[in-house]
């Protein structure tokens, strides 16, 4: 990876750690969906989750952090392929939407059955 400019280099930190950060979020759901943990801190997860889903769904399908760092020079403003591999990469949304609605599931019928 080739950074042009702090600019990007800046962005690029921030979106990884961001990317990152909405894995845990993601597999801390998973964790709570599989041991019927309902607490602030699921809700929060659960509502990072959901802004990073509508900020992608508003910019139709491309995180707005991948768009900003190839305003600002970026060949390829992306780092999802940093953490999962090039091969997944273009996957990664998708299994993260179908984990996303399968742990909302659990968490229903655990809450509701509970």
């Amino acid at each position: 990876m080739q950074i042009e400019n702090k600019t990007v280099l800046t962005i690029k930190a921030i979106h990884l750690t961001l990317f990152i950060l909405m894995i845990i979020s993601l597999f801390y759901t998973l964790y709570c969906a599989i041991a019927g943990v309902y607490n602030l801190l699921l809700l929060a997860a659960m509502i990072m989750i959901l802004i990073d889903g509508l900020s992608i769904a508003l910019s139709r399908g491309r995180c707005p952090l991948t768009i900003l760092a190839e305003r600002h020079g970026a060949k390829n403003g992306a780092v999802t392929h940093l953490i999962v591999g090039k091969w997944a990469a273009r996957y990664v949304f998708k299994f993260f939407i179908v984990l996303f609605i399968i742990e909302l599931i659990w968490l229903g019928i655990g809450y509701f059955t509970g």
